[in-house]
């Protein structure tokens, strides 16, 4: 049953929902030379000429005129579903998407693709499906611009894979398209404290162990989500929401309102009169997306502790743009961007708490005062960075009176919160988020698992040690395949009160809410022949985190002997989306996008590595 947040009641044809205020005081619009008769770009295809009869035909049956038809086909990718949270109030945003839409000289046609919950799959084998959600996501959106000819996309997204996924299938249309986040949740309350997802499923740990009754861990799960949106700190789907507005997809001040707020209404109806203005503008991602762009995002990223996936997602979208970014970057990045926000997972402030401030463009203006981004780099709105943010004006971070925002002078951190690890143990880069003011050595010893199951229980029997060093491998893009989230492991160490001194290392991925010293992505994958194939309970394990340097003290010799003894296990999957994608993703250093289509795009498209 959908969550009565709010509905708008638009009908598919006649839209009348209500009128709300075109800004709000952190994303005003900037002026637009959109004049309600924007030119088609392709969707003559389908409602010109005596030969499109048949096509007009289908459109006369769903209630489309001659009016709506000679406008601009304007497509609203709408991921809307009953099993989740941070999908499940989507469609009455898209109503809002249609109305401003229409408003602009547009016609809206609204349709659907999936979406998966990571917080509700987390630790089962369904987990595998959360990253080929993001492709099927790509897939679908992509086709659908192409097959029905539409003109410009309003692409929306609420749960984690939805974003990137989304932005994937805009580039490769690469019609004008605008990113409207679904906002995230309100915080929970118990027993006097905010409280999210990740809370419960640290409690978990801490039941484990004893240190929360099981009565408790119930009054926490039934307080912890108050309602729609999605998780409230900066997880992946707060980072890369945020990620939109650094990178110019979405308009400033557009990532932050929560879900179920007039405000984000407002958002998704400005999304709908942009998307029509982009195509009066003649404005695609191709013209936005540059290198620029992209290190802006990482920027941003490291700068508010945002999620690893970050990582992975802008690998993904770079090479869907054809533009040469590579995991070394995010280091280099984080090198010299300090962090200056404070929320969880290592904090404890949420989105929400960032809107009260002003929201992304806070952030995003104390970066480029420092010279931390590139102002030049170009925006949906028309408009460099640069100038994005003087029309908004985001108030100077000195001069809020708040304890999770820091200025560039005096950070959090004085670098960013993602590092790029490398070494014998992670040839090709592992990434870790750093949640705590330090940059430790760490000297373990491996405790090895070939399954997040056999993880957990070793983790929940209470046989974690000081100085352990959890190592759970054939989980990446391939092996698992899916490459999926470890969240429950993380959390029930954390429950238990272990997440400085004891280590986990994986070839799969963490949670957005992860803390710790918990470092994933590691490449190559053991299915694939990487040295984490080769550790054995037992080995010396060497986590240097200020020398990025991931080691097992081993002589290559050693190494290369184990892996020519070892016997790769079998595909867990042989028929079936799961299989499909084993066979065809890569590997992890590089976005975990499809082989195939990293091979084509290496012999079609050189021209393109090079964009700026």
């Amino acid at each position: 049953m959908r969550l009565p947040s709010f509905t708008l009641h638009v009908s598919r044809i006649t839209k009348t929902a209500p009128s709300f205020p075109s800004t709000f005081p952190f994303c005003p619009m900037p002026p637009s030379s959109a004049n309600g008769h924007s030119s088609k770009i392709q969707s003559q295809d389908v409602t010109e000429g005596l030969d499109q009869a048949p096509a007009r035909a289908m459109f006369r049956a769903m209630g489309y005129d001659d009016a709506d038809l000679d406008q601009p086909l304007i497509g609203i990718a709408n991921p809307a579903a009953d099993v989740t949270p941070c999908n499940v109030h989507l469609d009455g945003l898209a109503d809002a998407a249609r109305e401003g839409v229409t408003e602009a000289g547009g016609t809206p046609i609204e349709f659907g693709t999936i979406t998966v919950s990571d917080g509700i799959s987390m630790g089962t084998e369904g987990m595998k499906g959360s990253l080929i959600s993001r492709e099927v996501i790509a897939d679908s959106v992509e086709l659908v611009a192409f097959a029905e000819r539409l003109d410009g996309l309003v692409i929306m997204g609420g749960c984690d894979k939805n974003m990137p996924g989304m932005m994937m299938a805009a580039i490769r249309a690469d019609l004008p398209s605008v990113f409207l986040y679904g906002g995230s949740i309100m915080p929970g309350h118990h027993r006097g404290q905010e409280i999210t997802i990740q809370n419960v499923f640290e409690a978990c740990g801490a039941v484990a162990t004893g240190q929360m009754s099981e009565e408790e861990l119930d009054e926490m799960e039934r307080h912890a989500c108050p309602g729609a949106g999605a998780c409230g700190g900066m997880f992946t789907a707060n980072t890369m929401a945020s990620i939109s507005e650094a990178i110019g997809f979405a308009p400033l001040g557009s990532a932050s309102p929560p879900a179920v707020t007039e405000e984000r209404e407002v958002v998704a109806r400005a999304a709908g009169r942009r998307t029509v203005e982009a195509i009066e503008e003649r404005r695609r991602p191709s013209d936005f997306l540059s290198k620029k762009s992209f290190e802006n995002a990482i920027a941003l990223q490291v700068a508010v502790g945002g999620s690893t996936n970050g990582v992975l997602h802008l690998l993904a979208m770079a090479a869907e743009a054809g533009i040469d970014l590579s995991i070394e970057a995010f280091d280099a990045i984080s090198r010299r961007t300090p962090k200056i926000g404070d929320f969880q997972p290592g904090g404890s402030r949420v989105m929400n708490d960032l809107h009260e401030v002003g929201g992304v463009p806070v952030v995003l203006k104390a970066l480029l005062d420092a010279g931390l981004l590139h102002g030049d780099a170009q925006t949906v709105t028309g408009e460099p960075l640069a100038e994005a943010l003087d029309r908004v004006d985001p108030p100077a971070i000195a001069d809020l009176d708040v304890d999770y925002l820091y200025t560039v002078d005096e950070p959090k951190n004085e670098e960013g919160a993602i590092r790029i690890l490398t070494g014998n143990l992670a040839p090709d880069g592992a990434v870790l988020k750093v949640t705590a003011a330090d940059a430790p050595r760490f000297e373990g010893t491996a405790r090895v698992f070939e399954s997040e199951e056999d993880a957990m229980d070793y983790v929940q029997a209470g046989q974690l040690d000081s100085g352990d060093v959890i190592i759970i491998r054939n989980l990446g893009p391939k092996g698992a395949p899916g490459m999926p989230e470890m969240l429950g492991v993380t959390a029930a160490r954390d429950g238990q009160g272990h997440a400085d001194d004891v280590a986990l290392i994986t070839d799969g991925r963490f949670s957005g809410a992860t803390r710790g010293l918990s470092i994933g992505h590691v490449a190559p994958e053991a299915a694939a022949g990487g040295p984490i194939a080769a550790i054995q309970d037992g080995d010396p394990i060497i986590i240097d985190v200020a020398e990025r340097h991931l080691a097992v003290d081993l002589s290559d010799a050693e190494l290369e002997r184990r892996l020519d003894d070892r016997s790769p296990p079998e595909p867990q999957y042989t028929t079936g989306v799961l299989a499909k994608y084993a066979a065809l993703f890569g590997s992890a250093a590089e976005g975990a996008v499809t082989s195939v289509f990293s091979d084509l795009r290496e012999s079609t498209s050189p021209s393109t590595a090079s964009n700026e």
